[in-house]
């Protein structure tokens, strides 16, 4: 430590006030001590600081080791025990009590005065210091919970690649060379298999097929996406379809490649022309067509639900159960899947079919089970009948549907509207029997019915019925 070369030259003209200041200000925390390490004076640089420690005037007349944590004493016996040279003093870490006894840590140093046994104590707060530390702890404590998250995802991710039935070959995206493969891409290679790593993709293909490889990689190195193609192995005949996606990995791109044979699931290149027709007419059907898990989950649906749902990919069903989108949520799709799962199939059930935008169609809804393995899967096939069946403006029935059309709105419109409609169909079944009984006399059938010429003819054009033309004072 490098002292003042003339101390009395330079500072001796100090009086005790210049002196105390110049001790207060080189220091957070000051106190000045006799022999017996009694308190007789304090002093602070921060209203912050005299703050956390409330009645500080409270120590003095006080041991300065009755005033520090528990912990502390020690360190304070010693440093009032072993003088201190003033040219070289040793600081040490000290829990002074504050305000309510929570600790404040104080890197302490003493000083002799020129009176016999007279001490200083400097103190510097390590309060701004303990808060970086406890924050460094914090985000190292915050990176350790990261890192162990990412192991425990790469360890989920490693045994699902592991254990994977399909064939995964995970391709660098610059090279075009295999990284790495997993049991069943091996399986799939066979002896070929010990050749893959570190080779070029393409050459564990056959020949005529390696042009096809190449084109989906760069397709995938350039666009991010490639079609599905069918290509074979360098050592097999057998069609193999082969799908690619885009990874990216500390700043590299690179391609997971899946294959599978295509014989597999009812692959159409496996399948015989009517069966290629039917899943061609499926796709393509006007008639919404929906397969469902178990649980009621859409699995696949063709574009005509795609339209009916107001959805523009398949993509967007993902997640979603047929609850989503039938009649009332909870109730409809609950009632389908519980007739399925006793009966095996459902005719013809009534219901609505509600669209992303709101919309609300008419549907007829019949559904088979069928098995899947071991597991139980769920087809629909759904009929928009607005065309024939479509509401009244106000959302009411139509008028002049039969009592059995209007048992089917049951629970789809509310209870008034259905009441007016069937007050409606009785007026006009009045209506066209006192026609049929006057013989179309409508002077007559007024009569007979309590109304006026005027009236009647007001319902004859509401409901349709005989000759509109006519003039309704014509008695005829």
């Amino acid at each position: 430590m490098k002292s003042f070369k003339t101390p009395k030259a330079a500072l001796g003209h100090l009086d005790a006030e210049a002196v105390a200041s110049l001790v207060a200000a080189a220091a957070d925390v000051s106190l000045v001590l006799d022999a017996a390490g009694i308190i007789r004076d304090v002093a602070f640089s921060s209203d912050d600081l005299l703050a956390e420690f409330g009645q500080s005037e409270s120590w003095i007349g006080r041991p300065w080791i009755d005033t520090v944590a528990r912990d502390s004493r020690p360190k304070v016996q010693e440093m009032l025990r072993a003088p201190q040279d003033p040219a070289r003093p040793r600081w040490r870490h000290i829990n002074q009590l504050g305000a309510g006894g929570a600790s404040v840590p104080i890197l302490c140093a003493c000083g002799t005065l020129d009176r016999p046994g007279g001490i200083v104590v400097f103190g510097r707060d390590l309060r701004p210091v303990s808060q970086l530390q406890q924050r460094l702890v914090e985000v190292q404590q915050s990176v350790e919970r990261g890192y162990s998250q990412l192991r425990q995802a790469e360890t989920r991710y490693r045994l699902l690649f592991q254990t994977s039935e399909d064939a995964v070959l995970i391709v660098e995206g610059d090279s075009g060379k295999v990284l790495e493969a997993n049991p069943a891409a091996q399986r799939l290679f066979g002896a070929a298999a010990r050749r893959l790593m570190g080779r070029p993709a393409a050459d564990s293909f056959a020949i005529d097929s390696r042009e096809d490889v190449q084109a989906m990689l760069a397709s995938l190195r350039g666009l991010g996406r490639a079609e599905e193609i069918e290509v074979r192995l360098a050592e097999g005949e057998a069609p193999i379809r082969a799908t690619g996606t885009t990874l990216r990995h500390d700043n590299g791109l690179l391609f997971l490649l899946r294959l599978t044979p295509a014989s597999l699931n009812g692959h159409p290149a496996a399948m015989p022309d009517g069966r290629r027709n039917l899943l061609r007419f499926a796709e393509n059907a006007p008639d919404a067509l929906v397969v469902t898990d178990a649980d009621g989950a859409i699995l696949t649906a063709n574009a005509a639900f795609l339209e009916m749902a107001q959805l523009t990919s398949e993509d967007q069903l993902r997640g979603e159960t047929l609850d989503r989108w039938l009649g009332r949520q909870g109730l409809e799709a609950d009632v389908l899947l519980s007739n399925l799962r006793n009966r095996g199939s459902v005719r013809l059930y009534a219901t609505t079919l509600r669209g992303r935008l709101g919309t609300a169609l008419d549907v007829e809804i019949s559904a088979v089970s069928v098995m899947e393995g071991s597991k139980r899967r769920y087809g629909f096939a759904i009929r928009d009948v607005s065309a024939r069946l479509r509401p009244a403006p106000n959302g009411a029935a139509v008028p002049g549907r039969s009592v059995q059309e209007l048992t089917e709105l049951i629970g789809r419109v509310p209870l008034k509207d259905l009441v007016r409609e069937a007050a409606d169909a009785i007026e006009r079944l009045c209506i066209e029997a006192a026609l049929e009984i006057t013989g179309d006399n409508r002077a007559s059938a007024a009569e007979m019915l309590g109304l006026s010429r005027q009236s009647l003819y007001v319902k004859l054009h509401r409901f349709g019925l005989g000759d509109l033309d006519a003039d309704p004072k014509d008695p005829g």
